[in-house]
């Protein structure tokens, strides 16, 4: 079962905003000291996706996770995939929970409508610290203490209140280690980037290929730097020599082997790519992981996956640009333009909110799905997965990129903000398997670009590529490969780590037998 019921006799450790509560004697699990790894997410699609696959990996070994967040999503609406709260399943060997944190400030869905990303973030952070503390006593006093804390990018709150409670951390890493390389020296070494007053250096990391201002992720430009989210996440990086005895990364070594290896030099923690990580069905597990199925978009799921079928191999364009870009009409236009002068058929992912942009002679002509199908959801992984899609128009965020190296798909870049024009170069000049879309995009460099990489005379070679990397990401996270071994090394680490309450259990056994003992210093 999910629960671990109540015992009495605490001895209490004052952290960070709060308590956390230890027990002695009376519970035979909790004696045990299962080890209990809480995922901490910023409410935000791309990032929750990674944490709550890494929380199915490491359920599968036999830990018990929790995963939680705030309910509002950036962006505007609910998270989607994430089950009920206090939902809880059985994963593998072990357990995967669901809980959300406590906010009094959530009026429901017409206010998750109404807040834009930076009031998430603003709101987040302000709440979020005394939530956190709250929810961690409260996991104690359910019998089941949390050993282990793992956070994303923008919580940086999440590893100051686990390490002020004495709990250790880690920190999963959502982008690809090259940008991450990129953050650790900017905060360090900020005299190597560009300025307003000298926007023109290039860029030379250890690692890494020379890069100008425009290729850069946006928060080292100098119009960036200083916001709410630059802030955010310079905490965040700042965590590597502070907090954290981990990093996590979302990729794989074989893909990122100089970067890895030049900011492994110049850190302490242990740099562990762990990637890719897939959603349900794509990754090394494969089965019935037990977690519910997502409610929301499952007819189009069915619906997109069946227009597939009828498609002969390799033919379609797939177009998906992420839940929070949002496209101009112009642009929605040149998109729509572009694709219908492929003349093949297409799979174009438009929001809700958006598809008003759409011209109608290219909504007509999508009328029984015969030109193409739009669609405002698929299921990214399957599409990706699937034989008849030749090739993926992408904004360049690394969910995507992760998907498209993993299912052996040429890629058409068109990146928009954050690290994208840092992994659309990376796509491009290192990895090979694609071309980058000028921007503002027109319909004929759109034609030219899905040409260039279906049949063109670089075809072949883009495709050669796609696939070298496919079998590559495969290996990484099969049973000895790269990924899977440093998943299992971490496994290993959150299994001999030592929370508060065991801590606290170690010196109550040692204080009986040798007197008075700081648990903290056990």
């Amino acid at each position: 079962t999910c629960g671990v019921s109540n015992t009495t006799n605490a001895t209490t450790l004052v952290g960070f905003r709060g308590k956390h509560t230890t027990r002695a004697g009376g519970n035979k699990a909790l004696r045990s000291m299962e080890p209990h790894v809480l995922l901490v997410s910023f409410p935000m699609q791309g990032h929750v996706n990674p944490l709550l696959r890494l929380g199915r990996r490491l359920a599968a070994t036999g830990l018990l996770v929790t995963f939680t967040t705030v309910r509002l999503a950036a962006g505007g609406g609910r998270l989607r995939d994430v089950p009920e709260d206090g939902a809880c399943a059985d994963v593998g060997l072990g357990r995967l929970r669901f809980e959300y944190l406590r906010d009094d400030d959530d009026d429901g869905d017409e206010r998750c409508q109404q807040l834009a990303p930076n009031d998430v973030l603003s709101h987040v952070t302000a709440v979020g610290p005394s939530a956190l503390a709250e929810f961690i006593d409260g996991q104690a006093d359910a019998g089941r203490p949390v050993t282990f804390v793992v956070n994303n990018i923008f919580v940086p709150w999440a590893l100051d209140v686990a390490a002020g409670m004495g709990i250790p951390c880690a920190m999963l890493w959502i982008q690809p280690c090259s940008v991450l390389s990129i953050y650790y020296h900017f905060y360090e070494s900020p005299e190597a980037f560009p300025t307003a007053a000298d926007p023109d250096v290039p860029v030379e990391l250890p690692g890494l290929p020379v890069m100008a201002m425009v290729e850069l992720p946006f928060m080292v430009r100098p119009e960036y730097a200083q916001c709410l989210w630059g802030d955010t996440l310079r905490a965040q990086v700042g965590a590597i020599k502070r907090t954290v005895s981990w990093v996590l990364v979302n990729s794989f070594y074989e893909l990122e082997r100089s970067a890895v290896d030049a900011l492994r030099a110049h850190t302490t923690v242990k740099l562990a790519p762990i990637g890719p990580l897939l959603e349900h069905g794509h990754d090394n597990g494969g089965g019935d992981d037990g977690a519910p199925a997502p409610a929301l978009g499952a007819e189009d799921n069915d619906r997109c996956v069946a227009w597939l079928d009828a498609q002969p191999p390799r033919s379609v364009v797939y177009v998906a640009f992420g839940s929070l870009v949002n496209i101009g009409r112009d642009e929605t236009a040149a998109v729509a333009e572009g694709l219908v002068a492929t003349g093949r058929p297409f799979l174009w992912v438009v929001r809700d909110d958006s598809r008003d942009l759409v011209p109608e002679a290219v909504l007509a002509a999508c009328r029984g799905d015969k030109a193409g199908k739009i669609t405002a959801w698929c299921p990214q992984g399957r599409v990706l997965a699937h034989g008849a899609v030749g090739c993926f128009v992408t904004h360049c965020g690394w969910n995507s990129i992760m998907e498209a190296l993993a299912a052996g798909v040429p890629v058409v870049g068109y990146p928009w903000w954050s690290d994208q024009f840092a992994n659309a170069k990376f796509l491009v000049e290192d990895y090979k398997v694609g071309v980058r879309l000028p921007a503002p995009v027109t319909g004929g460099e759109l034609r030219a670009c899905v040409d260039r990489v279906m049949s063109g005379p670089e075809a072949a070679v883009i495709r050669k590529r796609a696939m070298h990397w496919k079998r590559e990401a495969a290996a990484a996270v099969a049973d000895g490969g790269s990924s899977d071994r440093s998943l299992q090394d971490f496994v290993d680490h959150v299994r001999r780590s030592k929370g508060p309450e065991e801590l606290a259990r170690l010196a109550q056994d040692i204080q009986i037998m040798n007197g008075p003992v700081n648990p903290v210093l056990v």
